[in-house]
């Protein structure tokens, strides 16, 4: 698999079972696959329980879960995150599993779409905005169209979006990192 032909990496950003981040991911791999784009989804939920403890520091490279996630993103240049908002910024979790990456390597020259959602009236703008410092400091590039998903709760049910604005957006946005 080379760059040129590698598909899109979603990633769930929390570890939360049955979370809503990977209801929209899977939201967002449909559009991506009527695109005829091909996309694999990260959920965080599979990152092994201990990482913190087994892959990070001196036992980097040690974790062959971890390592096999890791490897993952290495073989790809364009990621989607879908990020839910916790305590007015993004999950610990992704926090831990983006400084168990190999620095400054793993996100450098690459290319994310940002996916915010959040029960309250924000969409999780705070949590981009965090985020995308973070992606600036490790050199990745994202785009400008960050997708916020407000009361998402309200606006989900059995697999559709029912905000028309919702869809139009990230239908936006998904043509924006195939092409970007």
């Amino acid at each position: 698999m080379t760059k040129d032909t590698s598909p899109i990496v979603i990633i769930v950003g929390t570890n939360r079972p049955n979370s809503m981040s990977r209801k929209i991911a899977e939201y967002y791999q449909n559009i991506l696959n009527q695109l005829n784009t091909p996309s694999i989804i990260l959920d965080l939920i599979n990152l092994p329980h201990d990482f913190t403890v087994s892959a990070l520091y001196e036992n980097t490279g040690k974790n062959p879960e971890f390592n096999s996630l890791k490897e993952l993103l290495e073989q790809t240049d364009k990621f989607v995150f879908i990020v839910p908002e916790y305590n007015g910024s993004y999950p610990g979790v992704l926090k831990a599993f983006i400084d168990g990456l190999p620095y400054p390597n793993s996100f450098a020259n690459k290319k994310a779409a940002l996916v915010g959602l959040s029960s309250n009236m924000q969409g999780a703008a705070v949590a981009l905005s965090h985020l995308n410092d973070v992606f600036s400091y490790l050199g990745m590039n994202t785009l400008a169209l960050r997708v916020k998903l407000a009361q998402i709760r309200s606006h989900y049910h059995d697999k559709i979006i029912s905000n028309t604005l919702y869809k139009e957006l990230l239908e936006i946005q998904a043509g924006q990192i195939i092409h970007f």
